[in-house]
């Protein structure tokens, strides 16, 4: 078999969820011995940076790339106004990439295209006009549920009404191209089931996100009162999570609890969440760490207080597989098998973070038999090998 595999962002440095599902699947297909090649979108936000790869990745992928300029521009976003087309979609086509996507298809043949994202599907007709090979869609969240989520949790006015509107028109965007590629691989049966009700008649299936277990062994740390929370600041879902955690939720803990302490990890933590988390008691502001394996190995409880986003959260799946307790709200833990007060606990109010929280500070031996059950969970279903092999499964039949 044969992969042409097409990102809407260099899978590696792997520095979020998205970089680390693609990275994985690749890892994965290699690991099978399976042909890949990868085209990638590059940004100002994602650039491609090949000495940041290893040497055999670069030649086994053959990997290439082309810049876009996807970053949001008042007079394009008014223009886009009024017009019918997505502004969130439109910003990831550009003519260098199609014509990239079409030289490779017609020198080399491929048995799949994937597509990555719902971000790198404008190029479906120009694969069509060039190859034969079947096109397979990871949907890695349901893309417009972001937006909607994030309209719903926002105070202002004018911009709650402009994010349903780009809501809106990504709904439709995705709906219509559901039924052109060959079939679908969600990230999560939430999502699989929500794309068969938006309209998806192609063959589709599940196919989480998977981790190679020997890069998160498990390491025993003193039981200290250290909570924390690591993410991409520059998302909106999560800057409005850790906003909402430290005025709602962190103040009454640190009352009850003064010595324990919230690390806050991220890249591009906004103005905003640092002057707030300077002004408050016992918030240690790490911001992007060097590796962030070793941050979450050397802190005891994850705090994921999402509501909004879709899909599924990669850094809990990180979290677990390190023996680490996650105390999340229902958004936060989509996707993912955790049973309340078994292998997580679920929150999704301000007195149930506190208590939960509290509860846990009081009784270490807590942290460490859910941390337990965590572990289990991630070596039982989301080991990577099992899950990559489920893919290759799904485009054979």
């Amino acid at each position: 078999m044969k992969i042409l595999q097409i990102c809407h962002k260099p899978p590696l440095p792997a520095l979020d969820g998205g970089c680390k599902a693609m990275h994985a699947l690749t890892e994965g297909f290699l690991a099978n011995n399976i042909s890949v090649k990868i085209l990638t979108i590059a940004t100002q936000k994602h650039p491609y940076q090949p000495e940041l790869f290893p040497t055999a990745y670069l030649e086994q992928t053959n990997i290439e790339h082309a810049f876009i300029d996807t970053a949001i521009k008042k007079k394009s976003a008014l223009a886009n106004l009024f017009s019918n087309k997505s502004y969130n979609i439109s910003r990831f086509y550009n003519k260098n990439f199609e014509e990239l996507i079409t030289a490779t298809l017609q020198k080399e043949k491929f048995d799949v295209v994937l597509l990555e994202s719902l971000y790198a599907t404008p190029y479906i007709n120009a694969i069509r006009k060039n190859s034969n090979a079947k096109v397979i869609y990871r949907s890695h969240n349901i893309e417009f549920e972001v937006w909607q989520r994030t309209g719903n949790q926002e105070n202002n006015a004018i911009k709650k009404k402009y994010l349903h509107f780009l809501a809106k028109r990504l709904k439709k965007y995705e709906q219509s191209i559901l039924n052109l590629v060959d079939g679908i691989a969600a990230i999560t049966k939430k999502d699989e089931e929500q794309l068969i009700a938006l309209g998806c008649k192609k063959a589709i299936t599940t196919i989480p996100f998977g981790i190679n277990l020997h890069n998160y062994q498990l390491k025993e740390i003193p039981q200290e009162k250290k909570l924390f929370h690591i993410g991409s600041m520059d998302w909106m879902p999560n800057q409005e999570a850790i906003k909402w955690f430290l005025n709602e939720v962190w103040s009454a803990i640190i009352a009850k609890e003064p010595t324990a302490t919230f690390h806050l990890a991220g890249k591009n933590m906004p103005d905003e969440i640092i002057k707030l988390a300077a002004s408050m008691q016992g918030i240690i502001n790490e911001g992007e760490v060097d590796n962030a394996n070793d941050f979450i190995r050397n802190n005891n409880i994850m705090v994921v207080p999402l509501f909004s986003g879709s899909g599924m959260r990669i850094k809990i799946i990180e979290a677990m597989a390190m023996g680490k307790l996650v105390i999340g709200t229902s958004v936060a833990f989509e996707g993912i098998a955790v049973q309340h007060n078994k292998n997580g606990i679920i929150a999704n109010t301000a007195n149930e973070f506190k208590e939960a929280i509290l509860m846990c500070l009081q009784h270490p031996e807590v942290v460490t038999s859910i941390g337990q059950k965590a572990r289990k969970t991630i070596e039982e279903k989301y080991n990577n090998t099992i899950i990559v092999k489920q893919l290759i499964n799904f485009i054979a039949e």
